[in-house]
């Protein structure tokens, strides 16, 4: 079969287009297809992680990212009575070298994902195309869509990445099915800009009240967000009125001082996909999993699984892995969305309560345990192309140091896997696995001590290797160690002998 691409992206939301933007860093040759036209003029999404800034900082203009978002300060807990449960200050740079909430306007952000795809090569996105049949043939995929002026195009490529949303098309002509996670409630979003009105002190603020839960936050510029859970006798009609929202606010979004640009309900819910891959197209964002936003964590997971797939296409691709390494994608991605998605859920459950016992005994453990009202540490994958299952240090997301200079590692390394180690422990490896090292393109090697003592500290080892997603693919201390970890590098396992006993 001819292919007229690589990859085949279908959606071109924040997923799909850092799809996109990261195949072509990568060099894989990519089409992207979108049903609208233009880019929606409205937030969806609001939050980053560190990790996530960090996939994006990968795409070069990280500095341009940090002019349209701002760092979250502050996150409260408020009950029914204007009780604060919890105060957490967030505004602090993390181990990813970026911080760990950051808010934004989600137009702002696709707006620049997309001048990265006019500037990246072997990349090209069609707007105003519906996709109308995914046909795995084989040895190939075959995408069949439609323009608005009924013009039918029929492309071939080796894989489909379906980044198509929750109501995904892609994943119901496959059969898949989703399980659900919590219970589904609705709520009103409202977004604008709010002038000459204090808002709230604290940049977001979730309301745990029984009489109608709700969420606060603070965007860039005069941008805020309310969103309120629609409970029994609401009107959905007269919600959205800016009477109803000044009154739904207690008064912070005055009907004189707020200039709404999206009111909406939408749903509240928790689903992963039962599969993530059926032959050759993989599910990715929404279509594979929806969270609720409690923790703020569905876009971050759907930056996350493209950050994990596209360099493992890439390296199927080149003859460098078999099509096995393609499988570690749900298995490593699909628990460690699960547990987001679960937490989620059950957070979710805690705050929407309209019992007023159970929101009392709620109140009551939050109190006594503020802890566990903390935004989760990020788990480890699951099993894969990591020791993760034999050294809990591995599988886990690695820092990113800021190096004396001020230079992120990442800029310095790029999407490459990276070996990190002391001087003396690398000396010891065989000649032929040196000369592997030097010879591939795709691992970069750092011994400097200046450069490798922030990772080796934070594994408490003396060698490490992380993934072109910057992920653990394992840790050791002896050159055997090393060597063991070196061999499982894709690209080198080729260039070299098996080990001998």
């Amino acid at each position: 079969m001819s292919y007229d691409a690589d990859v085949i992206v279908i959606g071109a939301g924040p997923v799909g287009t850092t799809a996109l933007a990261l195949l072509g860093r990568l060099g894989v040759s990519a089409i992207g297809l979108e049903k609208d036209h233009e880019m929606w003029p409205t937030a969806r999404a609001v939050h980053f992680d560190g990790e996530s800034f960090r996939t994006l900082q990968a795409l070069g203009v990280a500095d341009e990212f940090r002019e349209v978002t701002i760092p979250m300060k502050d996150v409260d807990i408020i009950n029914a009575a204007g009780e604060v449960l919890v105060h957490a200050a967030t505004d602090r740079i993390g181990d990813q070298a970026w911080n760990e909430h950051i808010s934004f306007h989600q137009p702002d952000i696709e707006g620049l994902i997309h001048d990265v795809l006019d500037d990246t090569s072997g990349v090209t996105l069609r707007t105003g195309v519906t996709v109308k049949k995914v046909e795995d043939v084989g040895d190939g995929v075959v995408v069949t869509s439609i323009d608005d002026a009924g013009a039918l195009s029929v492309l071939r490529a080796k894989w489909v990445i379906a980044a198509d949303g929750g109501r995904s098309e892609v994943r119901r002509a496959l059969g898949i099915e989703t399980d659900k996670y919590g219970e589904d409630e609705q709520w009103l979003v409202v977004d604008g800009h709010l002038t000459d009105a204090p808002g709230y002190d604290v940049d977001m603020i979730q309301f745990a009240s029984h009489l109608r839960p709700a969420l606060w936050l603070r965007l860039p510029g005069t941008r805020v967000r309310m969103e309120f859970m629609l409970v029994p006798g609401d009107d959905p009609q007269e919600i959205v009125t800016p009477a109803a929202v000044e009154k739904l606010s207690d008064g912070i979004l005055p009907q004189d001082r707020f200039a709404p640009d999206r009111q909406a309900i939408y749903t509240f819910r928790g689903r992963i996909a039962q599969r993530w891959r059926s032959g050759r197209i993989f599910l990715a964002g929404d279509a594979a999993h929806q969270a609720p936003p409690l923790y703020g964590q569905g876009l971050c997971a759907g930056l996350r699984d493209v950050a994990n797939l596209v360099w493992k296409l890439d390296f199927v691709n080149r003859g460098l892995a078999d099509d096995s390494l393609l499988e570690t994608y749900e298995s490593e991605r699909k628990p460690h969305a699960t547990f987001w998605v679960e937490t989620a859920a059950n957070q979710a459950v805690a705050i929407q309560t309209l019992d007023p016992e159970i929101a009392k005994a709620r109140d009551e453990f939050i109190r006594s345990h503020p802890e566990a009202s903390a935004v989760p540490t990020s788990p480890a994958l699951g099993p894969g192309l990591h020791e993760g299952d034999k050294d809990e240090r591995a599988g886990k997301l690695s820092i990113q140091p800021v190096l004396a200079d001020g230079t992120r590692l990442d800029d310095m390394v790029g999407l490459h896997f990276v070996v990190a180690a002391e001087r003396a422990v690398y000396e010891q490896l065989p000649e032929a696995i040196k000369n592997a090292l030097d010879e591939d393109g795709d691992t970069v090697t750092l011994l400097d001590p200046l450069k490798v003592g922030e990772l080796l500290s934070s594994v408490n080892a003396r060698a490490l290797v992380i993934r072109p997603d910057r992920y653990i693919l394992g840790v050791g201390d002896t050159a055997a160690d090393l060597e063991r970890l070196v061999r499982g590098i894709p690209s080198i396992a080729h260039l070299t002998a098996p080990v001998t006993s």
